[in-house]
């Protein structure tokens, strides 16, 4: 009897030893598999959130440069200022001698001298 309560105590052990070693065995595998569904499952998600983040970066990358383009803008306004003075003092002073020019022309005409002929007042007013 002890022959076979040894028997089956052997049994018992190797079938344990067996069964640890068909798990150890398959373990990296399963760990493999399982890794390779959540895988499958999760890659076209990831996908999708890496193009949209793309996307995004793309149409942000174009609002910036919109942005730096109008403050450019808005600060060569800011110093053409100097510009539009001087345009404005030129333009005073044409409409002033525009002035001048016709009041000379009715005193020449109440004075009865003839008023000069226009190409002649150009070449006087473009040569001082």
């Amino acid at each position: 009897m002890e022959d076979q309560e040894m028997q089956l105590k052997v049994r018992r052990v190797s079938d344990k030893f067996t069964e640890s070693m068909y798990v150890l065995a398959n373990e990296p595998s399963v760990a493999l598999y399982r890794l390779q569904e959540h895988v499958r499952r999760s890659l076209p998600e990831l996908v999708q959130h890496k193009t949209d983040m793309q996307s995004w970066e793309e149409q942000s990358q174009g609002a910036i440069y919109s942005v730096e383009y109008a403050c450019s803008a808005v600060r060569s306004m800011a110093n053409s200022s100097v510009y539009f003075k001087n345009i404005d003092s030129v333009l005073r002073q044409a409409i002033s001698m525009k002035e001048q020019m016709c009041s000379s022309q009715g005193r020449s005409l109440h004075d009865g001298k003839p008023s000069p002929s226009p190409h002649v007042a150009a070449s006087r007013g473009s040569s001082s």
